[in-house]
């Protein structure tokens, strides 16, 4: 008994190591993509979802131990990286100097939650997915299609398909936008509000932020951060309000006492980590953590996302991806469509109000 115990923990162990492993040489390798081309090219979350998606490919089988210990770190390393990133965000980034974008970007959380459940219902998409598509899409890519993952219960199929569908089309924006803008002959002020509403990950945004520097030869030009920040922000808003809709489909699918007060159903469906993420927030408002704490907070929920997605990786089969994940993929193209025509048009109609 005591050695199939210990067998049992020892493939446990080896999987959450393994996990680990690949999520920080992942995060690592951003360094040096940035030395190589200029712009981290695929973030570290992404490559590892990659690396341990190839090697269950490759790999015969896995044990039921081993299995367990990728669960583990998909769940448990993906709440503690929603805590950590909580830390990074501030209220007070909305009355910043991004606050102008507030009302496109609101307007665009709406439109792509809208376009991602229409469409992905045409298409034959779950509607985590399509959940997922949408929040990736109009929130901050990654770090939102974790974070909801965990609130709606997604599959790590549904996880996987949703991170390669932002991956691509938020590739492809944040290679072409600083381009494209400056031939429609944008201001840099409609540059900010483009790529800082229409390009996902962070350091995407960064990435095209720092092309567009260059282009118009100024290294101080901070405007597309300082949107991005105010739309990232927003993810606080939408984690809760995907909290109450979850709770308010299980009191009406009778999952929990009709004689429950709605308070009640959210008390028994708020997830934890959503709580804890709140109050990061809060914490980081009030000036609690210095700059410094937020940079490791930051770098420690990027680790993290890395390695649960690792954890997800290792169950994904590319045959599924090659049967299942296209249409996903299209979702996220016709999702990003939406989103990026209607950023172009804000800046191009509203050209006096952005200056």
């Amino acid at each position: 008994m005591s050695e199939t115990k210990n067998g049992v923990k020892l493939g446990k162990t080896l999987a959450i190591v393994l996990c680990a492993i690949i999520g920080v040489l992942a995060n690592q390798s951003t360094t040096l993509q940035e030395a190589w081309f200029g712009r981290t090219v695929i973030g570290g979350p992404m490559l590892a979802l990659l690396v341990s998606m190839i090697a269950c490919n490759i790999l015969p089988s896995v044990s039921k131990e081993f299995k367990e210990g990728t669960t583990f770190c998909s769940k448990q390393f993906l709440n503690w990286g929603i805590i950590a990133t909580g830390g990074t965000l501030s209220f007070a980034a909305i009355l910043g100097t991004g606050v102008k974008a507030l009302p496109l970007i609101v307007f665009n959380i709406l439109l792509s939650f809208a376009v991602a459940l229409l469409m992905g219902k045409q298409l034959g998409v779950t509607e985590n997915t399509s959940i997922l598509v949408g929040g990736g899409t109009c929130i901050c890519g990654g770090t939102a299609i974790a974070t909801l993952s965990r609130i709606i219960k997604a599959k790590e199929e549904e996880i996987a398909f949703a991170m390669a569908a932002i991956f691509l089309f938020d590739t492809l924006a944040a290679f072409s936008y600083p381009y494209l803008m400056t031939a429609l002959n944008f201001t840099p002020n409609q540059f900010a509000f483009v790529a800082g509403t229409a390009i996902n990950d962070t350091s995407s945004v960064a990435g095209a932020q720092a092309t567009y520097q260059g282009m118009i030869g100024d290294g101080t030009f901070q405007g597309a951060l300082n949107v991005k920040l105010v739309r990232t922000t927003m993810l606080i808003f939408v984690a809760l309000a995907w909290t109450f809709i979850m709770a308010s489909r299980a009191k009406k699918n009778g999952e929990t006492s009709q004689n429950d007060s709605m308070a009640a159903v959210v008390k028994k469906t708020f997830p934890m980590f959503i709580l804890w993420f709140v109050v990061m927030a809060g914490l980081n408002t009030i000036g609690v953590f210095s700059d410094y704490g937020v940079s490791l907070l930051s770098k420690a929920g990027k680790y993290l996302f890395a390695a649960a997605l690792a954890g997800v990786g290792f169950k994904i089969k590319f045959k599924d991806v090659f049967s299942k994940g296209l249409k996903p993929i299209a979702l996220g193209g016709i999702t990003w469509l939406c989103v990026a025509a209607s950023s172009y048009a804000f800046a191009f109609l509203f050209a006096g109000y952005i200056g």
